[in-house]
């Protein structure tokens, strides 16, 4: 199964895509999507939609997972993550992807083990778990963390679903 990972971010949002077979992952690919901040904020969010429409399109996932948006300090902050957010759902929901949301706390404990993992932890084990992946950065490797996350989610979900038919 193919799965979209996104990172939403108004300025940079990345997205990972990997191969998921049973508890082999393999990386297939990942990049940022940049916009340009001098641009008025609809325009920056239909520029964000527009390049998600074209990853969809030119990768073809099965599923998607995005990071839930924390709050911080800046309320203006918050409010235009969560906006571009929306974009990222809006984008993968209105291709038809299936989507799971995750903590940035769930996505890392998944990868790195702790909750309370730093990004160049992360971009670590990208290295461990994706050998040969080309990160685009940072944020590249959040997105490709939160497919992963969805990836051992999924797998979870299927062997209970399995352990409770044989049972049944």
């Amino acid at each position: 199964m193919m799965i979209l990972g996104l990172d939403p971010g108004l300025g940079t949002t990345g997205w990972g895509v990997i191969r998921a077979e049973g508890n082999r992952l393999t990386h297939v690919a990942n990049g940022q999507i940049r916009t340009d901040p001098s641009m008025a904020l609809p325009r920056r969010l239909s520029a964000l939609y527009a390049a998600l429409i074209d990853v969809i399109r030119a990768e073809r996932p099965a599923g998607a997972a995005v990071e839930e948006v924390l709050g911080n300090s800046n309320p203006q902050s918050t409010l235009k993550l969560g906006q571009a957010r929306g974009v990222v759902l809006l984008a993968a929901a209105g291709a038809g992807l299936h989507i799971g949301e995750y903590h940035p706390s769930t996505v890392k404990k998944a990868v790195v083990g702790t909750g309370g993992a730093e990004k160049r932890q992360i971009q670590a084990m990208m290295g461990v778990l994706l050998p040969g992946a080309k990160l685009a950065g940072p944020d590249a490797a959040d997105a490709l963390a939160v497919a992963i996350c969805h990836a051992h989610h999924l797998a979870s979900a299927e062997g209970m679903a399995r352990r409770a038919r044989v049972t049944a």
